[in-house]
């Protein structure tokens, strides 16, 4: 079995080690002797590079970064995003790229991005003068089960605020989450997961990796796939010890 990953603007979104997550998802397919194919998708590569795929994953980054990817994904890629999304292809997407499937990003300085809109759900930044949301985080993901609490790291500055139809992937228990105010923390889709969550989020809660691993080898090979263990002790070991210091 192999699998092909969409590394997708690894070159402009790839903040706070972001990277690890691919990282991990290669590993972990390798540990298991299936063949990962990490395929870096930059403005320049065809529409047809990201189609190929089976599994995306996109960081996050600074808001420079944020506009030129955005003006690709709007002219370019972005109805293939869609697409692959709502076809149940999954997905993992970071802080700014979490950001750009919602209606609208207003930066700090006022100035307003549209979003892919993909979902209803929009961010705003409440200006420089005000605290960025940073810290440790600890969340009860919506799609494990109730003894599974993930930690990450958040760093932003904008506040996302989800529509009444879109589903929050966790339950803030420490940290700040979407906006601070209302206890969720990113929001997912079908297979498809957005959070601000750095870290990065795969390497410390690698139930997530497995899940996004799981579910585009059952799409891709059209059965029910049950992966091989692994030693996940010293991970499990060092997210407990992190759990209980904060």
């Amino acid at each position: 079995m192999l699998l092909k990953i969409a590394w997708l603007y690894p070159d402009l979104m790839s903040t706070y080690g972001d990277r690890g997550n691919i990282i991990v998802l290669e590993k972990r397919l390798r540990w298991r002797g299936i063949e990962p194919i990490i395929k870096k998708i930059f403005i320049s590569s065809p529409e047809e590079e990201l189609e190929d795929c089976d599994l995306i994953f996109m960081g996050g980054a600074q808001d420079k970064q944020q506009q030129i990817v955005n003006r690709d994904l709007k002219k370019n890629k972005g109805k293939i995003l869609k697409k692959m999304i709502n076809q149940g292809i999954p997905g993992l997407f970071i802080c700014g790229a979490y950001q750009f499937m919602g209606r609208y990003y207003k930066a700090a300085d006022g100035t307003t991005i549209p979003g892919l809109g993909l979902f209803d759900f929009y961010t705003e930044s409440p200006g420089l003068k005000f605290k960025r949301l940073i810290g440790n985080i600890v969340i009860q993901p919506s799609i494990f089960t109730l003894n599974t609490k993930f930690i990450g790291f958040e760093n932003h500055t904008g506040r996302t605020f989800l529509g009444k139809d879109v589903k929050p992937f966790a339950e803030v228990i420490k940290g700040y989450g979407n906006n601070g105010k209302d206890k969720t923390e990113g929001m997912i889709y079908k297979n498809t997961v957005g959070t601000y969550l750095h870290g990065p989020i795969l390497p410390k809660n690698i139930e997530l990796a497995d899940w996004l691993i799981e579910k585009a080898l059952e799409r891709k090979y059209k059965k029910k796939i049950v992966l091989k263990k692994l030693d996940d002790q010293l991970e499990n070991m060092a997210r407990e010890f992190i759990i209980n210091k904060l």
